[in-house]
């Protein structure tokens, strides 16, 4: 393999060091890459070769399970702290160079990944276009004469190219998604608070989140699970739980938005993949829902008014202030629209999207996961430039609603338009989702059989999953109203609980419809003499914190035992007392609860 062949995504570099290859060529070829690209508008600063090369002296041994992200170039957008590198937010006069790293970035580079440089973007990450900046705009991978979208523009353009294996952007309104979607690369927006903003430039701080891009789903995930956790030191952060993947439940629910109120704004291939997008889903197995979209898009409208405006200019204000010509017009135009705002307009604002929080709890809550288009269309550099508000407003318009619901996403290429442009979608959830997402997405990228960004690369074989018991969950066996689509169901995932297999018990348990219930529910009880039926079950797993709350909030005559599956393991699961088989029913012979709800008689 020469230098050149180098594939940079996590799996095939690693495979490549395992075999002998050292991280000094990995640098060599980055380097190369990068000069090779004639692109100046995708990095404002690099680190030299010997900088580079003292981090490759200081990784040690191989080893990729002390250090998950060991010898993995990565870049980083020009608004998150890099120790010794100047921060410009893509403002020169505004640079400072910070003495610590951002701690995202400490946690990278504790995993063994090396930071290549610090990436051009909107400046103070204003923008969906990634043109707004004084140096030149990076170009998109694909197809030079469309713009790359932004803010993070260099970012995803560094990544799509395969100059590194993957990049930290920011996402406020969607800039950690349309450069990924506009470029043929994975985005991955987590949920609000998972990953620390310390050492990150605002631009509204309570919105503010940094996203990853990289060339897989696995790679984004890899580099999540690493860099997220609480931070003393942001205000924001908060103690989510980062589940690892799983395989998703098979029948899952995903909301679409209603064909009445997609837009498009005219481009009809957009159309098109989308719709050829949602055709893939269900041969995926997934159950697709039409949800109106029109309290979305209020939503996305309020980004831009009152009070979060007015949180872009409180960011910068005394800079603003200070020197108002090195703000890029653009830029100055649409933050110092908050110098005409009231206090009273920014309560406005809140009050607006708690109403709309309140409405569309319901909505998000009545599925799994949405999908979207990642973006409406393609934009070409030429058509931003003369209408650069009202083209970035509709980039905006899958995004800009997503971390004022506290959602969590994650955009993947779902194949090629017939035009040749690459097609995106975005899957959103509920804080606290990342996992589901990212599962569904897994599927989605593998089943589009796309190359990795602009690289020609193909997707490298998709690795199992692996075991729970590896990381800590406990499986459990549900038999009746917490199976998937059932009452009960949310109480598994509200605890971080994932989908595994479907299975069946050994012939040797009987299953009751009990008497007495709310909601109702089946009792699961082994039989004395050994012979009984075999039944249905989903077997999901838990966090061992998470399976402690949910066995405490079990009521009796249910309990927890041990079951024993014809797949030949023994998962914790539902069990009944004998005592709460009064009046019940026996409905063994029908096999499964679900028969049982769907009207077979007992």
């Amino acid at each position: 393999m020469t230098l050149g062949d180098l594939h940079f995504d996590i799996q095939s570099l690693h495979t490549a060091y395992a075999a002998g290859t050292n991280p000094s060529e990995m640098i060599a070829t980055v380097l190369g890459r990068i000069t090779k690209s004639n692109d100046p508008g995708i990095f404002i600063h690099l680190a030299s070769m010997q900088e580079l090369m003292s981090e490759v002296e200081e990784l040690g041994a191989f080893d990729a399970v002390a250090k998950p992200l060991w010898g993995i170039p990565f870049a980083v957008k020009d608004n998150i702290d890099v120790a010794s590198m100047p921060t410009t937010a893509a403002c020169p006069a505004f640079a400072y160079t910070p003495t610590k790293d951002a701690t995202v970035v400490a946690r990278l580079k504790a995993a063994g990944a090396i930071v290549i440089g610090k990436t051009n973007l909107d400046q103070f990450a204003t923008g969906l276009v990634g043109l707004r900046t004084p140096y030149p705009a990076p170009k998109n991978a694909i197809n030079p004469s469309l713009i790359p979208g932004g803010s993070s523009a260099g970012s995803a353009v560094a990544t799509a190219r395969g100059l590194v294996s993957f990049a930290l952007g920011t996402d406020t309104a969607g800039s950690g998604r349309v450069p990924a979607g506009l470029n043929n690369i994975v985005g991955l927006k987590p949920t609000l608070g998972s990953l620390s903003t310390s050492g990150v430039v605002p631009a509204c701080r309570t919105l503010d989140c940094v996203s990853i891009f990289a060339l897989t789903v696995d790679d984004a995930y890899a580099a999540y699970k690493v860099a997220a956790g609480p931070d003393a030191t942001d205000a924001y952060s908060k103690p989510i739980v980062v589940n690892p993947l799983r395989a998703r439940a098979p029948n899952l629910t995903v909301g679409v938005p209603a064909k009445a109120d997609l837009k498009f704004f005219g481009d009809d291939v957009m159309q098109a993949g989308f719709n050829t997008a949602t055709t893939s889903l269900k041969a995926l197995g997934c159950k697709l829902v039409e949800i109106p979209f029109g309290d979305f898009y209020a939503t996305a409208n309020l980004l831009y008014e009152g009070a979060w405006v007015a949180e872009r200019y409180a960011a910068i204000e005394d800079f603003f202030k200070a020197e108002p010509d090195a703000i890029h017009p653009v830029t100055r135009m649409i933050i110092g629209g908050a110098e005409k705002l009231s206090a009273a307009d920014a309560f406005k604002g809140l009050y607006a999207l708690q109403t709309l929080k309140a409405k569309l709890a319901r909505v998000i809550a009545s599925v799994d996961l949405i999908c979207v288009p990642t973006a409406p269309t393609h934009y070409t550099v030429d058509a931003v430039l003369a209408e650069p508000i009202l083209t970035n407003s509709r980039l905006g318009t899958y995004t800009n609603f997503v971390n004022l619901l506290d959602l969590c996403g994650i955009a993947i290429p779902s194949g090629m338009r017939n035009d040749g442009l690459p097609m995106s979608v975005t899957l959103l959830a509920a804080a606290g989702a990342d996992h589901l997402v990212a599962a569904l997405a897994r599927d989605i990228h593998a089943n589009s059989k796309l190359p990795l960004g602009a690289t020609g690369w193909q997707q490298p074989a998709v690795l199992p999953l692996a075991s729970s018991a590896a990381d800590g969950m406990i499986e459990i066996a549900v038999v009746g109203a917490h199976l998937s689509g059932m009452p009960l169901n949310p109480q598994l995932k509200n605890l971080g609980g994932q989908f595994c297999r479907t299975a069946k018990t050994i012939p040797a348990y009987n299953l009751y419809a009990l008497a007495g219930q709310t909601i109702p529910k089946p009792g699961l009880l082994r039989s004395l003499d050994g012979n009984g039926s075999s039944i249905d079950v989903e077997v999901w797993e838990l966090p061992s914190e998470g399976f402690g709350t949910f066995v405490a909030a079990i009521p009796s005559p249910l309990g927890i035992g041990t079951l024993e599956l014809a797949d030949g393991t023994n998962p914790k699961g539902f069990l009944v007392e004998t005592a709460g088989l009064k009046d019940a029913t026996d409905i063994s012979h029908l096999g499964g609860w679900r028969k049982y709800v769907a009207g077979a008689k007992p």
